[in-house]
């Protein structure tokens, strides 16, 4: 534990914060040079439907981290204030927001938690929940989609895929479907780990972690067994209501965070002149665009970028596009991540060194 300190201060070094910055700034860069239209974009004006909507969305993000606040607190039984739970929420998405997704925040969210006052144990016990009920989330509402919304709504491009069935050349299908398959099969290990029996996972992971493939890696598999044996004596005597409120934190946050777009477009078209702007979206339209978003963060797990930069621009653009006014996909590419990625790293850079500071400044007491 007390080499972490130094750990997360490499962490939050400028190169770390930088790093996916650049990389997205570099791809809307790059993509606004091939589309830019200088008289399309001074056709942008101002309403206060418009401000009206771009508040809204930030506020879809702020309810989204509301969520995970009051879980953190279900799962923590209230023993940590909710002064230092959003401390742990701002530097759990910082570090998600500079490392690769499918890495995430979590490595170093035991040591976050531990250091506001929770045993190793149970801290582990409480990162583990919060994995398993955001991949619950999406376990659950993929295939939901699916029912909902048709197979070949979600992944066609343009229009271009065959009405009623899915284009199986389509690249993003392949994303989404090897991203699923990682979460789904990563949430049915853990459930049975966490409720049935660990100290199996255990002994699987350490088994596979021979291979001589992967034996570099044997070490972080025997911690995520051990891990998983700590967690699962904490959690199984949790009462159904308590997965429950946990559960439906994670669903509001979640979800919360796939409407700002809507907002965001919303904001766009009444910003837009009536006779350039033909994109007054219904209902049905709107959930559509909900569910792709969805279906986008599932793609990002499999990207190696921090915090899916550069990809994430690329395919909004583009699995997107139909959606949005003519010479302004790039631009509500750029404004979605403003939104829903950059603060975390302009908050995490504010926070992680004020909280290090706190953690030195106890363990020299």
């Amino acid at each position: 534990m007390p080499t972490q300190n130094d750990n997360i201060l490499k962490r939050v070094s400028p190169a770390k914060i930088a790093l996916p910055m650049l990389i997205g700034i570099a791809v809307v860069s790059y993509m606004m040079y091939n589309e830019f239209n200088s008289e399309t974009l001074s056709l942008i004006g101002f309403s206060w439907l418009t401000l009206f909507f771009l508040v809204i969305s930030i506020l879809m993000m702020a309810v989204r981290d509301i969520g995970y606040i009051i879980r953190l607190r279900i799962l923590t039984s209230g023993e940590i204030s909710w002064k230092n739970v959003f401390n742990i929420i701002m530097l759990w998405e910082f570090t998600s927001a500079i490392t690769p997704s499918a890495i995430g925040g979590t490595s170093v969210a035991v040591y976050f938690i531990h250091k506001e006052g929770l045993t190793v144990g149970r801290s582990t016990a409480v990162v583990m929940a919060t994995s398993f009920l955001d991949e619950l989330y999406f376990i659950f509402m993929f295939p939901l989609l699916f029912l909902l919304v048709s197979g070949s709504e979600l992944f066609s491009i343009g229009g271009t895929d065959l009405v009623g069935q899915i284009d199986f050349a389509n690249k993003y299908f392949y994303f989404a479907i090897i991203g699923y398959s990682l979460k789904f099969g990563f949430t049915a290990l853990i459930s049975y780990g966490l409720f049935f029996n660990p100290e199996s996972i255990k002994k699987l992971l350490n088994l596979i972690f021979r291979l001589p493939i992967i034996r570099k890696w044997k070490g972080g598999a025997e911690k995520a067994g051990n891990d998983i044996v700590l967690a699962s004596a904490e959690l199984k005597s949790k009462p159904f209501k308590f997965w429950i409120k946990a559960f439906t934190a994670t669903f509001f946050s979640w979800s919360a965070r796939y409407w700002v777009v809507n907002f965001l477009l919303l904001a766009l078209i009444f910003g837009i002149p009536s006779s350039v702007n033909e994109y007054l979206i219904g209902f049905s339209e709107h959930f559509l665009i909900f569910a792709r978003q969805l279906v986008m963060w599932i793609m990002l797990l499999v990207m190696p970028t921090p915090g899916g930069s550069g990809f994430a621009e690329a395919i909004f653009s583009e699995y997107m596009a139909e959606f949005i006014p003519v010479g302004f996909v790039v631009l509500m590419a750029f404004l979605w991540r403003i939104v829903t990625y950059y603060p975390y790293l302009i908050i995490g850079a504010i926070v992680v060194p004020r909280w290090i500071r706190k953690v030195l400044k106890n363990n020299n007491k």
